[in-house]
């Protein structure tokens, strides 16, 4: 069996005790227990334990976001109602919320939290890769960082959600596209303006150097700088 399967197996009989235990090795020895998986192959599929499958669940959950922006019709709507779009179809794929807050609460501990940036700025990235992005500059960086803030606050926000239907949460969604909306017509404009363009050339020149990550690099950074 592949250490894919081991994973996949481990995670579905992780879930059930995550609850009461969250992403911890306590779980992790239930689930592999539960899976008839010895600890040996578990170690091995999962160096790190729970915070692998933590991981996992993460990753499941972007798959089925990406599975159902593709099966949905987005072209009608406009670019900022894609984006909308996408955070909720992320959200909307989580089946127990608890799990979530338990990953929150775990990739909230200091040595964890550069796993759980990474793993906010993975669903960030493919939101706006299954969305065309074709930013080749310091934009994909800026969409990436300015949507995982918008991503990370939603999330934060949905967790205490307990409106009907979360409606709550998707106003709130909206709320945070919208402004980050507003901050691009601000920018569009600065460089409409001869004078702040003329202050800021320096410094775009400068940004104007930066590429995104080189093919078949994982995790988004670091980029590339051109001469």
């Amino acid at each position: 069996m592949s250490d894919p399967d081991v994973k996949t197996q481990l995670l579905e009989a992780a879930k059930p005790h995550v609850a009461f235990d969250g992403w911890t090795e306590a779980t992790f020895r239930a689930a592999a227990e539960d899976a008839g998986v010895s600890m040996g192959v578990a170690r091995a599929a999962c160096p790190r334990g729970a915070v692998d499958l933590a991981l996992a669940f993460h990753e499941e959950g972007d798959a089925a976001m990406l599975e159902r922006m593709a099966r949905e019709d987005l072209s009608q709507m406009r670019y900022s109602e894609r984006v909308a779009a996408a955070v909720r179809y992320r959200l909307e794929a989580v089946e127990d919320k608890e799990l979530v807050r338990r990953g929150v609460t775990l990739f909230a501990l200091p040595h964890h939290a550069v796993d759980g940036a990474k793993a906010i700025w993975g669903t960030c990235d493919k939101i706006w890769e299954a969305l065309g992005d074709t930013s080749d500059d310091v934009n994909w960086y800026t969409k990436r960082a300015t949507l995982s803030g918008v991503y990370s606050s939603t999330v934060l926000y949905w967790l205490g959600d307990e409106s009907e239907g979360y409606v709550r949460t998707w106003e709130f969604l909206d709320r945070r596209i919208e402004d980050v909306m507003r901050i691009e017509k601000v920018k569009a404009k600065a460089r409409e303006n001869r004078v702040v363009s003329g202050l800021m050339a320096g410094p775009l020149s400068v940004f104007s150097k930066i590429r995104k990550p080189a093919p078949g690099r994982t995790g988004g950074l670091p980029g590339r700088w051109t001469r």
